[in-house]
């Protein structure tokens, strides 16, 4: 995998392990292959034992050795070999301190190689553009990540999403083409394959109507792409509509993995039970769950499944007790059992004082059968009952007529993003109200069309602020 430049290409050194960041933010690096140069064309790349797993460092997090000191001593020197390295290549000095593993064998890309268009998403921590490569006229998609360069914390939450995505290869999953920063800069934009709509953009236009071929299809690549973030030990955390990108060849692709983490149980630190927007949130996070897997993901796509066939979402609280009640009527609440072995924080609070019987079934009574048993497993109130991704894809509703379609059959669609649809709500809104629809227009034009450099911004931004969507989600600190 290689950073895309006009200039150079980098190659990525295979000996990278990018299991999780260690609780320093660096990279942890077995001394038996010191750093080693090898000539490839005109340019030099370094190739570097990485470990993270807790067997091979110990508990303590150190390499066992005899010489503890000494090998202190060649760590410490390895790793600031390391950062002069990343240093050099173009990468300001703050990053390659606390977030060398993620940048490791790549080379920044040039502001100046790309041309801003339009703002098409705007998340929690960051902000997504069109933009257009001046080279080759490639139309490409930057996402703008927040984050302060002055606390270490904040920049290994930033690099965690760059592992994430560098450890993933799978054609349903986003790929990432390159970083955009400078040594002047405060801002990172992440490089990405321009992608024409996403899922709630498309189910918000009145004109479009999904055949169930249509869905399967969208289903086996979302579950598909799920499965092989699972099988590299990643959980997304924020699986919905908006995060589900399809392109006019009919491919979907899970995007932004800002809220991802590694996943395996028995987490040494906790995790946070503040993630996934709230109509698609599991049980168990609502109940203060800081243990937990990839089952999480699995419960969301329950979601986006039922909603794809409703035209709706099926779980629409606008409180997490609210949203806690709801699923409760209608996938019914967990077993005596559940509730006395999982000891979670906000169990005695929220546990219903009489239990609710299931009414799923009942309620999706006018959906095919095998669809109805498929949403029933993924909507299991209880996390072990939802399976895996494997063997979701391996339910009866995907060998079933009608056959999931061939993505290159399905309808070409104009641009459509949740962008798009709440910028076409605003517009019914105010339009409602009695503004000036000519006046509506001429924002909305100059908004769209206004073209600008993004060098200048990159050079000179010194945005640190958080702004909010109304779904709020928040992020743990902890070092996976």
């Amino acid at each position: 995998m290689g950073c895309v430049s006009s200039k150079q290409a980098v190659s990525v050194t295979p000996a990278l392990d990018h299991s999780v960041l260690s609780g320093s933010g660096r990279a942890r690096v077995g001394m038996d292959q010191h750093p080693s140069f090898k000539k490839n064309g005109d340019h030099h790349h370094h190739q570097v034992v990485v470990s993270c797993r807790g067997s091979e460092l110990g508990e303590s997090g150190r390499a066992p050795s005899s010489n503890g000191e000494s090998l202190s001593f060649r760590l410490r020197s390895l790793h600031k070999y390391i950062e002069g390295e990343q240093v050099a290549a173009g990468w300001p000095a703050w990053l390659s301190a606390v977030a060398g593993e993620a940048i490791h064998g790549w080379v920044p890309l040039k502001a100046d190689a790309f041309e801003k268009l339009e703002k098409i998403g705007q998340g929690t921590y960051s902000s997504v553009f069109r933009a257009r490569e001046t080279e080759t006229g490639r139309i490409v998609a930057l996402k703008k990540v927040r984050f302060d360069n002055f606390e270490p914390e904040s920049v290994r939450f930033m690099a965690r999403e760059i592992l994430i995505l560098r450890r993933l290869d799978h054609p349903n999953i986003m790929k990432l083409d390159g970083l955009i920063t400078s040594r002047l800069s405060c801002s990172i934009y992440l490089v990405f394959e321009y992608m024409e709509h996403d899922i709630t953009g498309l189910l918000s236009c009145p004109d479009v109507r999904f055949s169930e071929a249509q869905i399967k299809c969208y289903m086996k690549q979302l579950i598909s792409g799920l499965d092989h973030c699972h099988s590299k030990g990643v959980m997304h955390r924020d699986i919905k509509g908006s995060n589900l990108l399809v392109n006019n060849d009919g491919i979907l692709k899970v995007g932004d993995f800002g809220l991802a983490n590694f996943c395996t149980y028995g987490h040494r630190q906790p995790l946070t039970s503040r993630v996934v927007t709230l109509w698609y949130r599991p049980p168990e996070l609502l109940l203060g769950s800081t243990d937990y897997g990839a089952s999480v993901d699995l419960w969301s796509v329950g979601c986006v499944f039922a909603e794809l066939l409703l035209g709706k979402p099926i779980l629409q609280g606008r409180t997490e007790v609210e949203q806690l009640h709801k699923i409760f009527k209608l996938c019914g609440s967990p077993p005596d059992e559940y509730w006395k072995k999982s000891k979670l924080p906000h169990a005695t609070l929220f546990k219903p004082q009489q239990p609710y019987d299931s009414c799923l079934r009942e309620t999706l009574k006018d959906l095919p059968k095998t669809a109805v048993n498929l949403i029933k497993t993924l909507l299991s109130v209880e996390p072990y009952k939802r399976g895996t991704a494997s063997s979701a894809l391996a339910s009866e509703y995907f060998s079933t007529k009608p056959y999931p379609c061939d993505p290159s059959n399905l309808p070409k669609y104009p641009p459509s993003k949740e962008i798009d649809a709440k910028n076409r709500e605003e517009a019914r809104r105010k339009k409602i109200g009695g503004r000036g629809r000519g006046t509506e227009t001429r924002k909305c034009t100059r908004k769209l069309c206004g073209i600008s450099k993004l060098a200048a911004e990159v050079s000179l931004s010194h945005e640190h602020t958080c702004t909010h969507t109304p779904r709020q989600v928040f992020v743990e600190a902890d070092s996976h």
